[in-house]
C-alpha cells in the first residue's frame, strides 16, 4: 500500500535528494565512478522507503537517521581530507589491525548505519508482529538481519571493485573490519530499539 508522503517525510525526501544530487554532480566532475555505484544504490533504497511508507509508517526519527547515514556515506567518499577522503580519516588512534587503524570515520559510519538498520528492522518486526515486543527475538532477529544487510553492503563494495579499477574500498582486513563494525552497530541498535531508547 503506497500513500503520498506527509510534510515531514517530504522535507526528509527533499533533503536527501538534494545531497544525493549534489554529490552525484561532484563525483561525476572528479571522475569518481566508484561512488556512482553507491548513488545508484541510494536511489534504489530511497525508492524502497518511499514505496513502503504506507505499510511501514516509519517514525520521522528513523527516516532522519537513514538520511543522515546516506549523507555520512556520500561525504565519506566525496569530501577530501589530508590528500585522501573523509572515509580514511582516523577519528581515534586506539590501535591498529595490520595497517588499519581503529577508529576510522569509515568504521564509525558502518557501526552507525547498521545500528540504524537494526532499529528500522526492529520497528518493522514489532509493527507487523506486535506480540514480538519485549521478546529476545525482537533483539536477535533485527540484529542478525542488519548484519546480513551489512554483508550485502560488502558485496556491493566488491561489485564496485570489480567494475571500477581504482577504488578506495580496501583489502581483506578492511572488509573484515567493516563486518565487525556492522555487527557492533547492529547489536547496539537492536538493543537500544528493544529498550525503547531509540
Amino acid at each position: 500500500m503506497t500513500r503520498a508522503p506527509n510534510r515531514m517525510e517530504t522535507i526528509i525526501a527533499v533533503f536527501t535528494a538534494a545531497y544525493v544530487l549534489a554529490f552525484s554532480v561532484w563525483f561525476l566532475s572528479i571522475g569518481n565512478l566508484e561512488f556512482i555505484v553507491y548513488v545508484a544504490t541510494m536511489l534504489i533504497l530511497m525508492a524502497l522507503v518511499g514505496f513502503s511508507l504506507g505499510k511501514a509508517e516509519y517514525p520521522p526519527a528513523i527516516l532522519w537517521a537513514l538520511s543522515i547515514w546516506g549523507l555520512l556515506h556520500m561525504a565519506g567518499g566525496g569530501v577530501p581530507v589530508n590528500g585522501s577522503v573523509l572515509y580514511n580519516l582516523v577519528l581515534l588512534d586506539l590501535f591498529a589491525v595490520g595497517e588499519n587503524p581503529i577508529l576510522k570515520y569509515d568504521q564509525a559510519v558502518h557501526a552507525y548505519g547498521f545500528g540504524v538498520a537494526a532499529w528500522l528492522l526492529h520497528h518493522l518486526l514489532t509493527r507487523h508482529f506486535p506480540a514480538m515486543r519485549g521478546t529476545a527475538s525482537a533483539v536477535v532477529f533485527p540484529a542478525l538481519a542488519s548484519m546480513g544487510l551489512g554483508a550485502l553492503n560488502e558485496m556491493i563494495e566488491f561489485t564496485a571493485v570489480v567494475m571500477v579499477p581504482d577504488t578506495n574500498v580496501g583489502g581483506y582486513i578492511n572488509t573484515a573490519l567493516d563486518l565487525v563494525f556492522n555487527a557492533i552497530g547492529a547489536w547496539v541498535g537492536a538493543l537500544l530499539a528493544a529498550r525503547r531508547v531509540l
